[in-house]
């Protein structure tokens, strides 16, 4: 064998193992994220239509997400939000759409509490996803539900459905810490 057949043969095979090894990494960082975002992984990747794109914007948001400080709550803030939770729930037997208005502010002042950032909404369900991948379906679900509320278009089972939803993410930021994760209740 000549030379130049040795170089391109070796030249070959570097290729076949880095194309190998550039394999194996995105295997591993679609195992990982999907892991970690569970649902929603499933839905990002049916938003985008493709695993590259989606798995793009998933490390997108861990990346947001870094640089942002999550705190737990103090005990005070924990009680103080158990209780106007417990408020929140008490109204909506007398006034559901205004308990609804009431939980949503309830979940965002408590995001704001723990350090989330307060954007739009498509926004803030984003940088849920990352420390709370599975109750932010609810949340998106619930929100949903409190805007077909506001164009007359949901009932008060809907808007009980809602409640639940608004309760999983609440319990959710009140107990959980940034990397442990509850299971969706319904």
């Amino acid at each position: 064998m000549t030379t130049t057949g040795i170089v391109l043969l070796i030249a070959a095979a570097i290729i076949v193992i880095a194309v190998f090894a550039w394999y194996i990494l995105r295997e591993q960082r679609s195992r990982r994220l999907r892991s970690r975002f569970g649902p929603e992984y499933d839905d990002v990747l049916r938003h985008y239509g493709d695993r590259p794109r989606a798995e793009h914007a998933l490390a997108g948001r861990e990346k947001r997400m870094e640089k942002i400080h999550i705190r737990p709550l103090s005990h005070e803030e924990h009680e103080r939000f158990g209780e106007q939770w417990h408020n929140v729930q008490a109204r909506f037997v007398d006034d559901p759409p205004g308990s609804i208005h009431d939980a949503d502010q309830l979940v965002c002042e408590v995001m704001r509490a723990r350090g989330y950032p307060m954007s739009e909404f498509d926004r803030r369900v984003d940088d849920l996803s990352v420390d709370h991948p599975l109750v932010v379906r609810n949340y998106r679900l619930a929100h949903e539900i409190a805007e077909s509320h506001d164009k007359g278009q949901a009932s008060t089972e809907d808007l009980r459905q809602a409640l639940v939803y608004y309760r999983d993410l609440f319990d959710d930021l009140l107990e959980a810490h940034v990397s442990g994760h509850k299971g969706m209740r319904r």
